[in-house]
């Protein structure tokens, strides 16, 4: 799925394309920013982006095998979220319909005898 894809999808749930391409626009702007300067982002059922910093270090060209040095990175991590990864894993059925990402009804305890 591309960007243009999801703007489909929201645009069907909520029957405007131009607001839904707004949303999906304004999300990701958000979310960019956020990590861009440090922050990391959560989002429950979905997962995590943190900033990572990676230290300078030496490595080797593969073609020739000199050694050479790698300048001191920042890059993005993701961590998925654990009802995403079951997912995507089968260990869990997609809904038919509703959202993927809402937490299952809590159930009534038992009471004690």
């Amino acid at each position: 799925m591309n960007k243009s894809q999801l703007i489909t999808v929201v645009a069907a749930a909520t029957g405007n394309r131009a607001q839904a391409a707004l949303a999906v626009e304004t999300t990701f702007d958000a979310i960019i920013r956020a990590v861009a300067a440090g922050e990391p982002v959560s989002i429950t059922g979905f997962g995590s982006l943190t900033p990572e910093e990676r230290p300078a270090r030496a490595a080797r060209n593969p073609q020739t095998g000199e050694p050479m040095h790698v300048d001191a990175s920042r890059v993005v991590k993701y961590r998925p979220g654990t009802r995403f990864k079951e997912f995507v894993a089968g260990r869990r059925a997609v809904p038919e319909s509703g959202s993927c990402i809402q937490k299952d009804p809590k159930t009534a305890k038992a009471a004690r005898p």
